[in-house]
């Protein structure tokens, strides 16, 4: 169903206002966007069920890349000794309790971080993967990078998960500065055009770096799930690619790629003010609140043909000063007895907290059509052994 036209027009007038602002990116996006909206919003919760599956893809940066070890052991001995405590009275509409997903930088690798996260994750509350901090690379650096980083995770601290078919560890990834097959303007904090080839053949599942915005790293395409495919000799491989939808097989030489929501934050808009962008970022003065939920789930990044089940991929720095007050604070636990509140005033809204793997898991039930009252979570999460 279309907008009525004062409606949409009042939409496009505010949008365009950003178009000339070049310092915020908007225009790299703002066509998908626009025509997502000119199409009319998508439902969030009407007569059929809605199933909402919330991933927390955190940027974990002990050091915040400058050397504090001290600090850093702090945050994590914070992390781990305080989450169970402040959430496991918490449970999703499975009956499952809050998941955290670290995407570890390979570049900031210490064993004294990761064997108590390991501990953590071990206990069921989340998972560990992969983050990459690099500039100047070459393909056999990024390569010599991920496969001994992810062998250290497998073999020293028993994180990731190995292929059922192959063998070989499986893993999930965020690239570092939002730079993505060399995707910064100035060429910088990467220097590899065909990290999807590299990233596939050592054992990336997915990844979960977009969205970037204001980054302009920002892909033209939004709010989707979808296969990348190289492009040789070309960077921003990851711009657009072939959507996941039901009864398709994946790419096999696709990477899948699994973005977080991103539009303006129209319910937070003061009178006479431009809205602001809602890309995903749980930050210190970005807490997770309802209202920003709503604008989550009506950003409807779903596998084509299965609208009813919507990924919300957030994405955080969960280490960094301020953050982590956030995260151990008072705001989150707020929010997550809101969604509790929520499901039980609305029987057809049913959430579930997965980890990055999981969500990934859900991508590939849903291509193969498999019915809704068989949905697997939670999910089994064996570790390698």
């Amino acid at each position: 169903m279309l907008k009525p036209a004062g409606e949409a027009c009042g939409y496009f007038k505010s949008a365009a206002a950003w178009v000339g602002d070049k310092t915020r990116n908007v225009h790299l996006w703002l066509p998908q966007y626009a025509t997502a909206k000119l199409c009319g919003p998508k439902p969030v919760f009407g007569a059929q069920p809605v199933d909402v599956f919330i991933a927390v893809c955190d940027h974990f940066e002990p050091e915040q890349g400058r050397g504090e070890k001290r600090a850093g052991l702090e945050k994590v001995h914070r992390w781990v000794g305080e989450y169970p405590q402040l959430f496991d009275h918490f449970h999703d509409s499975s009956g499952r309790t809050p998941q955290h997903t670290f995407f570890y930088p390979a570049d900031e690798y210490a064993p004294e971080y990761l064997d108590p996260l390991a501990e953590l994750c071990a206990t069921g509350r989340g998972d560990v993967e992969v983050h990459l901090h690099h500039d100047n690379d070459t393909p056999a650096g990024l390569r010599d990078t991920l496969a001994a980083f992810t062998e250290t995770l497998s073999l020293r601290h028993g994180l990731l998960r190995r292929d059922p078919a192959t063998g070989e560890i499986a893993y999930g990834f965020i690239h570092g500065n939002w730079s993505l097959c060399n995707s910064r303007r100035d060429g910088r904090w990467c220097g590899v055009n065909q990290e999807i080839p590299i990233l596939r053949e050592t054992g990336c599942y997915a990844d979960f770096t977009l969205p970037s915005a204001p980054s302009d790293t920002q892909t033209s395409t939004i709010n989707s799930i979808y296969y990348a495919v190289d492009r040789p000799g070309r960077p921003r491989s990851h711009e657009r690619g072939e959507p996941a939808r039901v009864g398709a097989a994946a790419r096999p030489d696709g990477l899948l790629m699994i973005q977080g929501p991103l539009g303006f934050d129209w319910r937070g808009r003061r009178a006479g003010k431009l809205p602001k962008i809602e890309n995903g970022n749980i930050q210190a003065n970005q807490p997770p609140t309802w209202p920003r939920f709503l604008n989550w789930v009506e950003a409807g990044v779903s596998v084509a043909g299965r609208p009813e089940w919507i990924f919300v991929k957030l994405h955080t720095h969960g280490a960094k000063n301020g953050n982590i007050d956030l995260w151990l604070g008072d705001a989150v636990q707020r929010f997550h007895a809101e969604l509790a509140r929520q499901a039980r005033d609305n029987p057809l809204f049913r959430y579930h907290y997965v980890t990055a793997w999981e969500m990934a898991q859900l991508v590939h039930h849903a291509e193969h059509n498999a019915p809704a009252n068989t949905l697997p979570v939670p999910m089994a999460v064996a570790q390698s052994a």
